[in-house]
């Protein structure tokens, strides 16, 4: 198993070389920053080990921009509740605190070389589209053949849509059929953000921008250069930051708080919102030559229920995936349970479903999953 360990402190990284030399299974190659790591690593690493707090680009900034390339184990001396759930939100299996021992990160590496023995030994059973989508319906090849088309272009697009309908799916499709796909895909959500945090995530910030500024950071759309920035629920973001925004998409530079000198970027937006963002600019709450500038090309996401045709793909394809996430034989559906999924009106799109089809995965009592295990009856 080839384990890559980026760690700033040398100390701590010599440590670990030591350490680990004991362990014939392990090749172990060290980095001393995330600039470095990046620049070495290549698909012959099973295995990702680094620290949070580093200068330059921290642990969690490199996951990010590895984009689930690899599994990952982040070990810090200086965790918070706040890293802790993004680590978990980018897919990061094990979060260990410094000191800890040996035979404690030894553990957590294998466990993970378990879990992707597991995963290689499975057979992909999942059907899915040329496009990459689990299922197929009208309504969906639709959208898709307005989305080929501008996934061509450097356009900005606006997603529209209710929530659940799978607008950041759409937005990785885009940048994969792009010609920036080669470069990075960074998704933000202006809604899970406090407002007062939204423009140095974006723009990033200088050592003593504020007070809690102990290093430099560089935002998102620094991380974004050269590929695809995605604004999700963009009409939550506060009035005062559209401003920016709009200058940074105009100028195609930022510029970090606390920072006099400009970063020239080159990307491209793609933004999303279930809101109504016309009656947001009658009540004085979203910028409308910020609107005319992120709706280049608007995409209309139909709803589930009217995509009927792909609810039995997608549900066929999640309780696959749910079986081997827990170890389950593979698990079907009665045709009274199919006819429940397809009788349902889904108010929760696709976000819903998946949430369904894993409780009944979960709860069943058989290999065969009934209606009444799908306990839609009390949504209705």
């Amino acid at each position: 198993m080839k384990i890559a360990i980026v760690e700033d402190d040398i100390n701590m990284r010599k440590s670990l070389e030591i350490a680990m030399s004991d362990y014939q299974e392990f090749e172990i190659k060290t980095f001393k920053n995330a600039k470095d790591a990046l620049k070495g690593l290549d698909d012959s690493f099973d295995l990702l080990i680094t620290d949070i707090n580093m200068p330059g680009m921290d642990g969690i900034e490199l996951v990010k921009e590895l984009n689930g390339r690899y599994e990952v184990i982040i070990m810090t001396g200086n965790a918070t509740l706040t890293k802790a759930i993004e680590s978990i939100h980018l897919g990061v299996k094990d979060f260990l605190l410094k000191p800890f021992d040996v035979d404690t990160l030894i553990g957590a590496i294998k466990r993970e070389d378990r879990v992707q023995k597991v995963k290689k030994s499975v057979v992909p059973k999942i059907k899915k589209t040329t496009t990459g989508f689990l299922g197929k319906s009208e309504s969906l090849t639709k959208v898709l053949k307005i989305a080929d088309k501008a996934s061509k272009t450097d356009a900005s697009i606006l997603l529209l849509g209710e929530s659940g309908v799978g607008k950041e799916v759409f937005a990785s499709y885009i940048h994969k059929n792009s010609p920036r796909a080669k470069r990075p895909f960074i998704a933000i959500n202006m809604a899970a953000i406090p407002d007062n945090l939204i423009e140095s995530e974006l723009f990033g910030f200088e050592k003593g921008a504020f007070t809690d500024a102990t290093e430099a950071k560089a935002g998102q759309f620094e991380l974004a250069n050269g590929g695809t920035l995605f604004l999700d629920e963009i009409g939550e973001m506060p009035y005062g930051v559209q401003a920016k925004l709009l200058r940074a998409l105009q100028e195609k530079e930022v510029r970090r708080l606390g920072s006099s000198k400009s970063i020239k970027i080159d990307i491209r937006v793609v933004s999303a919102t279930n809101a109504n963002l016309s009656q947001k600019i009658k009540n004085g709450e979203f910028r409308e030559d910020l609107y005319y500038r992120l709706n280049t090309i608007p995409l209309h996401i139909p709803p589930l229920r009217e995509r009927k045709d792909e609810v039995l793909d997608i549900a066929e394809a999640i309780c696959e995936q749910n079986c081997t996430k827990y170890g389950f034989d593979l698990k079907t559906f009665s045709n009274e349970a199919k006819s429940e999924l397809l009788d349902y009106s889904w108010p929760g799109n696709i976000r819903e479903l998946i949430s369904v089809v894993e409780r009944a995965v979960i709860l069943s009592e058989t290999q065969e999953i009934q209606k009444e295990e799908l306990f839609l009856e009390v949504r209705k």
